[in-house]
């Protein structure tokens, strides 16, 4: 039995009439975040890969600056998972605190967000990158969502490196969790990140694109549109932003001098 899908009773309307059967669905559930004791974040994600999501929330979020600042991510029970940190590390809960249910679909906005992610952002490292490479990522992460295949209701995101082979790869209902999912599941192979790309199987978001110039990853490519300020803050920060990115075809809304043939 997954634990990322579970079964449910359905009925289906259609030139047939009424008829009744089985269905599979992502399973949605919340996690709680805690730095030491202190409880730090709660999102809505799909269990598994849980220390993934919580490594790359911590780096993503700019609260940790490596992954080596920490010492042990524990389970605690199904829905929580604590931090602990390396002694020599000092981090002030309060300060990154969400007060607020974090919903799958949260982000951020404004001018002040913009500014404040360039004062954190890692510098992406000069390249190039040939289009036939970025044309062919959401494809190839298409090939990577065995959950979304049985149950239709899962993002997805891949990091590349410049040659175009796979990273990483992770499901999650949420966007933004699938995101923070891929990027701890690759720092914990090598850090400072790889030169790489982030595709996704949605819109790009502004905070996608943040978390994305956070670690330093030098592109975001999407099967779907960006929006305004994911634009601005891509050419804020300097990375490649590509959307509707299907059948080869795609857009460039920030970058486009990295593209070669």
């Amino acid at each position: 039995m997954s634990i990322r899908s579970r079964e449910v009773e359905s009925t289906r309307y259609g030139g047939i009439g009424r008829e009744r059967f089985v269905d599979w669905v992502a399973v949605e559930d919340p996690l709680e975040i805690r730095l030491g004791d202190t409880p730090l974040a709660v999102t809505m994600r799909t269990p598994g890969d849980d220390e993934d999501l919580v490594l790359g929330f911590l780096l993503t979020e700019a609260i940790l600056l490596a992954p080596e600042e920490v010492r042990e991510i524990e389970q605690v029970g199904q829905s929580t998972v604590a931090v602990r940190l390396r002694d020599t590390v000092e981090v002030e809960p309060s300060r990154f605190q969400r007060n607020m249910f974090v919903s799958s679909s949260c982000g951020v906005c404004g001018k002040a967000s913009i500014e404040a992610v360039q004062l954190l952002a890692r510098p992406a490292r000069d390249f190039t990158v040939q289009r036939s490479v970025v044309a062919s990522l959401t494809d190839r992460l298409r090939e990577h969502q065995p959950t979304f295949d049985a149950t239709g209701g899962l993002h997805a995101a891949g990091l590349f490196n410049l040659a175009g082979e796979l990273l990483a790869a992770r499901e999650d209902v949420g966007r933004h969790n699938a995101v923070d999912k891929v990027i701890g599941a690759a720092a914990t192979q090598a850090w400072p990140l790889p030169q790489c790309l982030l595709a996704v199987s949605g819109r790009q978001s502004f905070e996608i694109v943040q978390k994305a110039g956070v670690v330093g990853i030098g592109g975001v490519v999407g099967v779907s549109a960006p929006s305004s300020l994911a634009v601005e803050l891509a050419e804020a920060v300097g990375l490649l932003l590509v959307g509707f990115s299907r059948e080869e075809h795609f857009n460039v809304y920030a970058g486009d001098a990295r593209l070669t043939d």
